[in-house]
This record gives C-alpha cells, sequence and structure tokens, in this order.
C-alpha cells in the first residue's frame, strides 16, 4: 500500500508555494523557496541552542549547494556518506565535515584526511585500518558505527537496524572482532555513532537512544561525543522538540559528551517543488493517462522505492474530483508511474502539474536513464523572484557515459 511519508502542508506554507510563478519556470524544474527553507533552519538551530547539540545537514538527503550559503548560517556543518559529498561540503559549505562510510578505500582516508573534521568508521577491522593509514598527528577525530538492533521503521529497505543490517556493527560483532585484533582500537575512539531512524519523531529517538545505551553505554565514558544520526523529522508540524531536547540533554549530562544530530530530511522538508507539463493525454484499460515530461524512476525515485504518492497542488485522490486521470513518466519504464489523482477540471496538454515536498532525495537521487532530461533547479524569494541556477541538457546525459 504506497504511503504519504509526510504530512499535509500548512496553510502558510501551501500560501507561499503559490507565490511561485510556475509558468515562468523551465519544465521539468525543481523549485526550492529559500523562505521556507530558512524557516526549517531556524527551527533547527533553535533546537541546537535548546539542547546544546550541533546540528549537521546530512548531503545524503539534500545537496543542492547554491542554498548552502544560507544553510550555513544556521547548522554547524555537513556529514557525508563518502570522498565526493565530502568534497562537497568542505568546497561549498566548509566548517565541520563529517564523514561516515560502510568501508574506506585507502586512497579516500588519505584524501579524506585532510580535510575532515570527523571520520565514522563501520567496523572495528576498518577502524583499525584506518588507525594505521592516517597521520597521527592533526588526523580527523575518529568514530564507529554501531547498531543498537533496535529500529521502529515500518519499511525495510530504509531500516538501519534491520536483521543481517550491514550498516554499524552489533555488540557481539564487536567483541568478536576485538578478540581477533591484536590492539584495541577503541583506545583511540572519539566518539559513538547510531542511526536507526526515518521520518520519525522524538519517542523513536528515545527508545532507540535507551538501546543504544543499553549495549554500548560501557564504551562512552571518555569520549568526546555521540551522533544520534538522522531520520529526525523535527521540522515536521508536531514535533516533540522538548522530548528530543531531554533525550540529548540526558546523554550530555550523564557522559559529559557533545551530541550531533545529522538531518537531511527536516532540512528540505516541504521547502520545494517540481514543477512539470502535461504531453499527451491518452486512455488505456478504462483510464485516463496524462504522460508528462517527468518520470517517477529519473526525478523523483522514491515514488517508486518507499512507495509513496506525492501530493499535488489542487489535486486530490482518485475520485474524489470530477476528472480522474494516472499520470505517467516520459521513460520506456512500464511502471513509470506516479499514480492517480483527481482534478476540478480536465487536464489539457501544456498544462503545468505542480508536485509538492520535491526539494529532499530529488535531486541526490535522479538519473539520465533513457536520455531522459534532469529537472532544471530554480531558487524562489520573495525579494529576490524566480532565479533559475542551472538547466541540464544532452552533454550532462553524455558526459556521464563513455
Amino acid at each position: 500500500m504506497a504511503q504519504d511519508p509526510t504530512p499535509p502542508l500548512t496553510p502558510e506554507r501551501l500560501a507561499a508555494l503559490r507565490s511561485i510563478p510556475f509558468e515562468k519556470t523551465p519544465s521539468p524544474s525543481y523549485i526550492v523557496h529559500l523562505g521556507r527553507l530558512e524557516e526549517n533552519c531556524q527551527r533547527l538551530q533553535s533546537v541546537a541552542e535548546r539542547s546544546s547539540a550541533k546540528i549537521l545537514l546530512a548531503l545524503k538527503g539534500f545537496a543542492c549547494h547554491s542554498t548552502f550559503p544560507l544553510i550555513k548560517r544556521y547548522l554547524s556543518g555537513t556529514t557525508s556518506s563518502g570522498l565526493h559529498e565530502a568534497l562537497l561540503a568542505h568546497e561549498c559549505f566548509g566548517k565541520e565535515v563529517h564523514v561516515y562510510s560502510a568501508a574506506y578505500k585507502d586512497t579516500e582516508l588519505t584524501h579524506l584526511s585532510r580535510f575532515a573534521h570527523s571520520l565514522v568508521f563501520n567496523s572495528a577491522q576498518q577502524l583499525a585500518k584506518g588507525i594505521e593509514l592516517l597521520p597521527t598527528e592533526n588526523r580527523p577525530e575518529l568514530g564507529l558505527r554501531v547498531n543498537p538492533e533496535y529500529s521502529e521503521v515500518d519499511t525495510e529497505l530504509y531500516d538501519p537496524c534491520s536483521p543481517a543490517s550491514r550498516l554499524g556493527t552489533t555488540r557481539a560483532a564487536l567483541d568478536n572482532a576485538l578478540s581477533k585484533l591484536s590492539g584495541n582500537p577503541l583506545k583511540q575512539l572519539d566518539g559513538l555513532h547510531f542511526h536507526a531512524l526515518c521520518e520519525q519523531d522524538a519517542d523513536a529517538l528515545e527508545h532507540t537512544a535507551d538501546a543504544f545505551e543499553a549495549k554500548f553505554g560501557d564504551l562512552i565514558p571518555g569520549l568526546k561525543w555521540l551522533n544520534f544520526g538522522g531520520g529526525h523529522h523535527i521540522t515536521r508540524p508536531g514535533y516533540d522538540i522538548d522530548r528530543l531536547c531531554r533525550t540529548v540533554q540526558r546523554f550530555r549530562e550523564r557522559y559529559g559528551v557533545g551530541v550531533y544530530l545529522e538531518p537531511g530530511e527536516a532540512v528540505a522538508l516541504h521547502t520545494g517543488v517540481l514543477v512539470v507539463t502535461v504531453l499527451d493525454l491518452i486512455e488505456a484499460g478504462g483510464h485516463q493517462i496524462a504522460i508528462l515530461d517527468t518520470s517517477a524512476t529519473c526525478h523523483m525515485p522514491d515514488v517508486l522505492e518507499m512507495p509513496y504518492r506525492p501530493n499535488i497542488l489542487d489535486a486530490a485522490e482518485p475520485s474524489k474530483l470530477p476528472h480522474t486521470y494516472r499520470l505517467g513518466g516520459m521513460s520506456c519504464l512500464a511502471g513509470d508511474v506516479i499514480g492517480d489523482y483527481s482534478f476540478a477540471e480536465p487536464l489539457q496538454v501544456g498544462q503545468r502539474i505542480v508536485f509538492l515536498d520535491m526539494s529532499h532525495y530529488t535531486m541526490v537521487k535522479n538519473s539520465t536513464f533513457n536520455g531522459v532530461p534532469l529537472p532544471a533547479i530554480s531558487l524562489y524569494s520573495e525579494q529576490s523572484g524566480l532565479q533559475v541556477v542551472r538547466k541540464f541538457g544532452y552533454e550532462d546525459y553524455r558526459n556521464r557515459l563513455s
């Protein structure tokens, strides 16, 4: 059953998005509303001040670097999942650059050691290898990702603590690895990291933190920091910020450690749209079908992976309004279907359609499968209006191949 992972837009945010001149942007185009993005960042900064946690932008969720000058006014830095994200953070964001990878190549560690604030390893053996390769002076702080073997994530594809997960070491695996290593790499450890959430509230964090403490609490004394990972829906209406702050403060006071939070989606939640155009209208199998100049598999892959049904401006559930259409993409993938929607008036070829909440996990995951062009990237603010910051063409498709 497809699900909508985010709540509806508030009336204020919906009104703000309606102010965007959709007809003036290229099609397709992602548009990030800078005012709404700044509201999210201000909320995150407030949480950081209340809890004394440091909040990092997770680039895996949102890496539109034309917005970094705004975001870095409010957040402490970034977290990356590998060398290329870290290089983007170093070149375009600055501040603290934190990195975690399921495994590092030797050349990557050498490169990262020149600018990373911390490197988080996935296993004791990777940590030991990193200690051997990294310089002893001026090296990044060292972390280890652990698996508390507790999760409240419903979708297995996005559950980092699912059975046999490759992400993070369990306590049993850690103890077993330490028994086989000649030395104890944990003596040089600066922090522990866990990540077990996906679009969840502070109650899930509190429960996960309790499980983490039960399994790894004996390793915390003497550490500099703990990283509570991402998946915190802090900017969602109704999120329990008080509970989040209490959980962070409990660990800070009990162990004397700093705490990091690394949201990606929460930074960009409800800040952007994807503007597309109806190319054709056909009938098949009793359905009215609209072919769009976009693609679920190319431009919004979570629609198929999660799966979920994104909201559309001025559209509703099937049959709720007089005219229902199945919206399909322009790729040759048979399942490139976004979903069924109803509209107050019949759709017309050339009409613009606006998909909501399309900032996070879109630009960072899109592809040129089938040679389908990538959407343009635009920014909008009340002060500066609409600005197209990047267009993509044939060369972008050609140059990623050989």
